[in-house]
């Protein structure tokens, strides 16, 4: 099914109803939640979701893993979608919250092929077997630490979430723990704590978030870099390279194909 609200036929009696959908570019779609879980690839662009735990960056390749029930923003880059509504009582996945999985050759097209199949498909037919397949390649999908944590404590998410919207690599722990009135000791405790992340991993994976998103929107690798507050790009490239597995220039191109 393509173009289609889940609400006008959640109710089909079958476990996973698959949908594609061609968003406008830069469309933002308001907090809301699904009864089914969902697993989210975008055809083509880029996908940004917010929920209370954190904030997560979809590239191309990937998807997203939505729990039932999760409230949810999602910004939609230039995105088609396809996208799997799946009961809770076959999810495939256990996580309470989104991941971002990798997603293989084999489940992108199987992820293509699925929006095209009968809203009432036969569950014995090859149709049945082709959204079995997909909920075994969804279990099996790699997860990738393209997100950031948001802590629960009000006032570190309040500085968590002013950061995401302008980080630096240079801001300094220090700096946090005196908006905090903590010692630095007592502020990276707390931090760890309330994220999982040391300051300094979770300051790189919100400056990646931020490149991946700056850099689909067409900004340069130059421009990007130095607004992170890298003193270079060789140093940036590095960086983008340990996460992503690919330099800058490489993720361009496929953003491009």
């Amino acid at each position: 099914m393509r173009n289609i609200s889940l609400n006008t036929i959640d109710a089909v009696p079958r476990d996973v109803l698959a949908i594609g959908t061609d968003y406008p570019p830069n469309m933002l779609l308001s907090a809301h939640e699904h009864r089914r879980a969902q697993f989210l690839y975008g055809a083509t662009g880029l996908i940004e979701v917010s929920t209370a735990d954190g904030e997560w960056v979809i590239p191309p390749d990937c998807g997203v893993w939505i729990p039932a029930q999760t409230l949810h923003e999602t910004r939609m880059l230039n995105v088609s979608t396809r996208s799997l509504y799946i009961e809770p009582t076959v999810a495939p996945r256990q996580s309470h919250k989104c991941e971002v999985l990798r997603v293989s050759g084999l489940l992108r097209q199987l992820l293509l092929e699925a929006v095209d199949i009968p809203l009432e498909y036969d569950l014995h037919g090859r149709e049945g077997i082709l959204i079995q397949l997909i909920l075994h390649e969804v279990a099996r999908a790699k997860p990738l630490p393209f997100f950031a944590p948001i802590p629960r404590d009000t006032h570190l998410a309040t500085l968590c979430r002013e950061f995401l919207t302008a980080p630096h690599i240079t801001s300094l722990p220090q700096e946090w723990a005196k908006k905090l009135h903590k010692s630095e000791r007592s502020f990276s405790r707390f931090f760890s704590a309330q994220t999982g992340l040391s300051f300094s991993n979770w300051r790189q994976q919100a400056c990646l978030l931020n490149a991946i998103t700056n850099i689909s929107a067409g900004k340069s690798i130059t421009e990007v870099a130095f607004d992170l507050g890298y003193c270079n790009v060789g140093s940036f490239s590095t960086m983008f390279k340990k996460w992503l597995g690919q330099t800058p220039s490489s993720f361009i191109q496929r953003i491009d194909e």
